[in-house]
């Protein structure tokens, strides 16, 4: 099974940019358009977080036109730039989002390899949170499948990353999704976003990884009290590829014409 995974597009009203400088709407239509390209064709495309940038409707109005492309299963979950409500309007016919429920969390279940995603979004604030409702919905969701391969994606990262900036605003709660992980040792890795970096970590007794942002990056900083900065480091798709007795494994494929493979010689 292969799992492609897209994060932070930050996608901005039509004809305007992020921070004035950033094309995120032409970053993700490139990163819609590799997509396409890749062979073999993924059988999941899971989007984690900050869709939109502010958010606004206008951004929300590009959003759907900008992911109507796409004509794989996809599932969608909110960062900390989202607007639960706003996702629901724009991508719930498409069953991208439950059309029910507090939070966007949902599974998908009908691979070889179950998908849990988690919805890490507190409402007004810039940092994630596992509360107590939602760590009992993973705990009802694991206990379906005890045995069945398992992945979960979320948005914010549970970890520290050393990039003191990002981590102030990390997922906070997690020591309730620790216990979990322990308990279900089916749980192969978890995948996340909002650190707009490539980054892997053992945490909880399994792998953690994030994915670069489908735009702009953060700089990799590991002063103390560093400052936040953006890089246009080449953006990303994640892939997440699970096969029987192998394992999950993670590349990136970089998107933009001068990442395209080319032969020897």
């Amino acid at each position: 099974m292969l799992i492609a995974q897209i994060t932070d597009l930050h996608v901005t009203a039509r004809g305007t940019r992020a921070f004035g400088q950033v094309d995120t709407n032409a970053h993700l239509a490139a990163a819609v358009a590799h997509l396409a390209t890749l062979d073999p064709q993924p059988d999941l495309v899971i989007i984690t977080g900050d869709l939109a940038n502010t958010p606004e409707p206008a951004e929300y109005e590009m959003l759907a036109e900008l992911l109507a492309p796409i004509d794989l299963p996809c599932r969608v979950i909110p960062g900390n730039h989202d607007d639960r409500l706003s996702l629901r309007r724009t991508f719930g016919a498409r069953g991208w989002v439950p059309l029910e429920g507090e939070f966007l969390h949902q599974s998908v279940d009908d691979g070889p390899l179950r998908v849990i995603l988690l919805d890490t979004q507190d409402p007004g604030r810039v940092e994630g949170r596992l509360c107590e409702q939602r760590l009992a919905w993973l705990a009802e969701r694991l206990a379906e499948h005890p045995d069945k391969p398992t992945l979960i994606a979320m948005h914010h990262q549970p970890f520290v990353s050393g990039i003191e900036g990002m981590d102030r605003i990390r997922c906070y709660g997690t020591e309730g999704l620790v216990k979990l992980l322990d308990r279900h040792r089916n749980v192969l890795g978890v995948v996340c976003g909002h650190v707009h970096r490539p980054i892997t970590v053992g945490w909880g007794g399994t792998v953690v990884t994030s994915a670069p942002s489908t735009a702009h990056q953060i700089a990799l900083d590991l002063r103390p009290e560093s400052s936040y900065r953006w890089t246009s480091e080449p953006p990303a798709v994640a892939l997440h590829r699970w096969r029987p007795g192998e394992g999950l494994v993670t590349h990136l494929s970089f998107v933009g014409p001068q990442y395209a493979p080319r032969a020897f010689g």
